[in-house]
């Protein structure tokens, strides 16, 4: 893969999980509530949703500027991939079935990215060898 392909497809992933995980921020407390309800139904249990409700958003946010700015970005590829892997369980546990092609396909460029790490060229990673 050319370093120029692995840096739009790392921008374009990074800009998703970002965008997610910025819009949600400010809207912490009602998205827990909105996640919550959604999962009422499910096998889950509220004490585990609750706390993932306000995790998510932090941890996309991260993964997602980790990826902009290219720090760290091997382990926020697999924190991503993490990230996509629980939202597909949950996906499944509330029968959300529209959604998880979307999901499948965020969790191919994480693994596609990851396969092909050593073309990570643009990102600050160089500037402290990782």
């Amino acid at each position: 893969m050319d370093t120029t392909v692995f840096l739009l497809l790392r921008l374009g992933i990074a800009t998703s999980m970002f965008g997610h995980g910025l819009v949600r921020l400010p809207k912490l407390n009602a998205f827990s509530e909105w996640m919550t309800t959604s999962f009422e139904k499910s096998l889950l249990p509220k004490v585990m949703v609750i706390p993932f409700s306000y995790v998510l958003p932090v941890a996309e946010f991260t993964v997602g500027l980790l990826l902009l700015i290219g720090l760290f970005t091997k382990p926020a590829l697999i924190m991503g991939a993490v990230i996509l892997l629980v939202l597909l369980f949950g996906t499944a546990m509330i029968e959300n079935w529209e959604a998880i092609p979307s999901q499948l396909l965020h969790l191919v460029f994480f693994a596609l990215l990851l396969q092909f790490i050593q073309n990570n060229s643009w990102a600050l990673d160089k500037l402290f060898n990782q």
